[in-house]
């Protein structure tokens, strides 16, 4: 959806990268106090197919390595990929490693999302869960039928 209203380039244009990357920011600040109450986190998951690409891009193994290898993606690395990505074409974003042509599209807003959301909560480095929110949801309703 971000990609769609928000960067109608391709690659998107610096002006358009710049508004997102302050309208994301201003999103995630709204936020940030109700998360603050919690304290500092010690450890900070991923889990959606976006910060898995972003991982893989900035050298994290690929799925070949197997599903329990360590993945890490650290805001240093994103930083640096950010703008490389904006520069690129989504086809030029489907070649890079990890990359599918179906999601190399909305790349570049995730990348920016996930810049803001480590930025502005103190996240040096996260780790990437194999799964994501439709596998726990099976994962539970599968453990739930194995209880009745």
């Amino acid at each position: 959806r971000l990609t769609a209203a928000r960067l109608p380039g391709d690659p998107p244009g610096p002006d358009d990268v710049r508004a997102l990357r302050r309208h994301v920011r201003t999103e995630i600040a709204r936020t940030i106090g109700e998360f603050s109450r919690f304290g500092t986190p010690d450890h900070v998951v991923a889990t959606s197919k976006t910060f898995r690409q972003l991982a893989r891009i900035a050298g994290a193994p690929g799925s070949a390595e197997g599903l329990y290898v360590q993945r890490e993606l650290k805001r240093e690395s994103l930083e640096g990929w950010v703008p490389r990505l904006a520069a690129m074409t989504a086809a030029e974003r489907a070649e890079l490693p990890g990359v599918s042509d179906a999601r190399a599209g909305q790349l570049v807003a995730g990348a920016l999302v996930a810049e803001g959301a480590m930025d502005l909560f103190g996240v040096e480095r996260l780790e990437i869960c194999p799964w994501a929110l439709r596998e726990g949801v099976i994962l539970r309703r599968l453990d739930h039928l194995g209880q009745g």
